[in-house]
């Protein structure tokens, strides 16, 4: 049945049957390598994905809430920044709730707001189109459903107009420095002359509260990490027994990285029938599976200028522990 809502709404698939074959690729790779690792871009399956919409709620994980803070104190001077009639568009947008506050001050600015949310996850781009739909009449929604590069596509395709691209959460501190400096540079490319991109990193702090929050009490980011070796059982045939390895978080100050790993309780080997791989692990051995970079300030300019872009304008919460950047070519 076609509803008010649906005529408003569209939805674009991408690269579906590139991204298994990439999956079983990088982890024949990542496992026969001497460090083991695998990809955090492949944590966000169906259930990777509402996993970290738990995560996100969790006392410990301070991300949301500051980011929360600031969008609820700034969000209409965040958009007063923003071209006139700009088109959002957001890289892994979730579930989009934080983001309904600058749609809200876009919506007030500008009357009709066209939205463009880029996610791995088509189910939850659906749900959150939906409930924004239904909440805002003056609102279209465009959903891509494909990694980063395959929606930058999108956009050089799809999107004619101003815009604002919206880089939410701290999705930058997964890229290693340079990567980010390259992935910028990219985004870069995307936008025109008047264009803005609205940039959330997370800053440096004390060791124990980035700790505690990728390692929380009740064990929802253990289970996010560890949906990585599920995945690899039910999409490739592996064996992986989930209890036989533990997820660890841990620091790096000089580097300013939190790093997560999974780690072998005991010497085992996890047959992986469709890649037709037998993986032995020793005691205690580890498989890097994330990054996660925290910046200074000075930082955060040297990543802008780097990627040639300017460092326009900065919010921060009461704390000092989460900032927007407004960024321009």
């Amino acid at each position: 049945m076609t509803t008010p809502e649906t005529k408003r709404f569209a939805l674009l698939a991408t690269g579906a049957e590139q991204r298994k074959a990439d999956f079983a690729a990088d982890v024949l790779q990542g496992l026969s390598a001497k460090k083991k690792m695998l990809s955090c871009r492949y944590f966000y399956d169906e259930v990777g994905s509402q996993l970290f919409e738990e995560i996100c709620a969790l006392p410990e994980y301070y991300l949301t809430r500051a980011e929360h803070a600031i969008l609820q104190q700034n969000a209409s001077a965040i958009v007063a920044h923003m071209p006139a009639g700009a088109s959002l568009v957001e890289l892994g947008s979730g579930s989009a709730s934080k983001t309904r506050l600058l749609i809200e001050a876009a919506l007030a600015r500008n009357g009709l707001v066209r939205y463009i949310p880029i996610d791995i996850s088509r189910s939850i781009l659906e749900e959150s189109a939906r409930d924004l739909l239904r909440d805002y009449e003056l609102l279209q929604v465009l959903a891509v459903a494909g990694e980063y590069q395959e929606g930058l596509a999108v956009l050089q395709r799809e999107i004619e107009g101003p815009k604002a691209i919206l880089w939410l959460g701290s999705n930058v501190g997964n890229f290693r420095r340079q990567e980010a400096v390259q992935f910028l540079g990219q985004v870069r490319q995307q936008m025109a002359e008047d264009d803005c991109l609205i940039m959330g990193v997370d800053l440096r702090k004390e060791a124990a509260v980035l700790e505690r929050a990728y390692d929380d009490a009740a064990g929802v980011t253990a289970r996010f990490n560890k949906n990585l070796l599920a995945r690899i059982n039910s999409q490739l045939g592996g064996h992986f027994d989930l209890d036989a390895f533990v997820h660890e978080a841990v620091y790096d100050e000089d580097e300013g990285q939190v790093g997560m790993y999974l780690v072998s309780l005991e010497e085992q080997r996890v047959a992986i029938d469709a890649l037709e791989l037998e993986v032995l692990f020793a005691a205690g051995e580890c498989i890097h599976t994330e990054n996660s970079y925290k910046y200074s300030t000075v930082e955060i300019d040297a990543l802008a200028r780097a990627s040639g872009l300017e460092l326009k304008e900065q919010w921060f919460d009461a704390e000092k522990r989460f900032s927007l950047n407004l960024l321009v070519a």
